[in-house]
């Protein structure tokens, strides 16, 4: 019977339609295996990267516990991770999708180890450069150094300290930016302080224990921390012991005005042309401070700039006044440029005590949130009773030495006892208008050109 199949054929006819949807279900089945491994490397990366995020969140809000001493209670193995950066692991640029604002940052620092504040001068470590590395922790850059406008109000020296040194800088911000292109320096939303990254808390939790920031405010794009400065305030402790206040008073007083201090600081004929400075203010005063009969006392200048090395050449003057070794008169001889020209060989005094205390800057307020606050006054309470402890025991080792019989104090000081930092020996006092003396500024700059010519020469031969 054509046309119809019989039921051994039929069986035959379908056998390799049942084959076919057994080997595509087959195939489905691996495909969904596929799929589904696909999705679970998919769900494990997104789950990866919103834990980074989480973590950035978590370093730029501050929002993990402090301990009573301000210090963050972070996972030790974290801890490790995060001092294993380096400056190179981290790109400001990366993160030119955030906002940012421009700041201005309140800085305190006790420069014992450090090797001053500016990090241009290749030595570490630098207060700059741990601000730097700070700042690179919280992941508050965005841009590199040129993209920020970073500018800070003064270079202190190796040793020297500062309770209210000034940075400006942007930094990322929570704030909405106007415009859309975050690689230009735009126009921030003023807004208040409230919601803001609080800058105080999250540095302060990764700097080192000698650096703290104090403070932070906003600033326009047109603030320069250098530039935008009125004054600038300096203090330099000192023990008075035998010391001669009035007549370093007397003396003191003759810096107050515009001069020229070129025979107060250190040249720098290459950089600096003018060295007129005007001082506004001076003035000598105790401090709340005693130690076994010696009362601790500081010298105050105010000015609205400084020399490199001026506030030391003045109070090294100072002291030899005060020890009764020169006249207050020596003041006005050196401040005569036409008699003096040339700068009187002498050592400067001591960078440990001296102080960069404030800068102003108009109406310039800063502030941090109650917390930082908290935390920072802790922490200063701290480190005071930890000073204190190291001079209890100084002093201790100092109650058990031998008694020194038939000694005077002017046997003392001729076998080298400090004096204010400046060890005092028994040799003739040499008046400083009797001294040798170093080039003058004139001098200093022709033989610059005369260097430079002979460069020249050498260089088109």
């Amino acid at each position: 019977m054509s046309g119809y199949y019989g039921e051994g054929e039929e069986a035959a006819a379908a056998t390799p339609t049942v084959f076919s949807l057994k080997s595509e279900v087959a195939s489905l089945r691996n495909r969904v295996k596929d799929l589904e491994a696909e999705n679970a490397r998919l769900s494990a990366q997104i789950s990866n990267c919103r834990c980074k995020c989480d973590k950035i969140e978590e370093k730029l809000d501050a929002s993990s516990v402090e301990n009573a001493n301000g210090e963050c209670n972070h996972n030790p193995t974290s801890n490790k991770v995060n001092q294993s950066r380096t400056n190179s692991d981290y790109d400001g640029k990366s993160m030119n999708h955030h906002s940012r604002r421009y700041v201005a940052l309140k800085v305190m620092y006790f420069g014992q180890r450090f090797y001053g504040f500016s990090s241009e001068a290749q030595m570490d470590p630098t207060v700059e450069s741990e601000i730097f590395k700070a700042l690179q922790k919280t992941m508050l850059l965005i841009g590199d150094k040129k993209e920020i406008q970073y500018s800070r109000c003064g270079r202190t020296d190796k040793g020297v300290s500062a309770v209210g040194q000034v940075i400006a800088l942007f930094l990322r911000s929570k704030l909405k930016q106007s415009g859309t292109n975050n690689n230009t320096i735009g126009r921030i939303v003023e807004e208040q302080q409230d919601g803001e990254i609080d800058y105080v808390r999250v540095l302060n939790r990764v700097l080192p224990k000698d650096i703290r920031i104090m403070g932070w405010s906003p600033v326009p794009t047109d603030f320069s921390a250098r530039f935008s400065c009125l004054s600038r305030e300096y203090k330099y402790f000192f023990w008075s012991d035998n010391l001669n206040i009035l007549d370093m008073e007397t003396a003191g007083k003759k810096f107050v005005g515009e001069h020229d201090f070129r025979n107060f600081c250190k040249m720098d004929a290459v950089n600096v042309h003018n060295y007129i400075r005007h001082i506004i203010s001076f003035e000598i005063s105790p401090f709340n401070m005693s130690s076994d009969g010696h009362q601790l006392c500081v010298i105050k200048f105010k000015g609205t700039a400084f020399l490199w090395h001026q506030v030391r050449c003045m109070v090294a003057v100072l002291f030899m006044i005060g020890q009764g070794f020169e006249s207050p008169d020596v003041i006005d001889a050196l401040l005569d440029i036409d008699r003096t020209p040339r700068k009187p060989q002498y050592l400067m005094a001591p960078e440990i005590p001296l102080v960069l205390r404030s800068c102003e800057f108009g109406n310039l307020k800063f502030t941090c949130s109650t917390d930082a606050g908290q935390a920072l006054r802790v922490h200063l309470e701290n480190e005071c009773r930890a000073y204190h402890l190291q001079a209890a025991i100084f002093y201790e080792a100092l109650l058990s030495c031998l008694p020194l019989s038939n000694v005077t104090d002017s046997d003392l000081s001729g076998k080298g006892i400090l004096h204010n930092g400046i060890v005092k020996k028994k040799v003739p006092h040499v008046p400083l208008m009797s001294r040798p003396t170093e080039p003058s500024y004139e001098e200093r700059r022709t033989k610059l050109e005369s260097m430079k010519g002979f460069a020249a020469e050498s260089t088109s031969v």
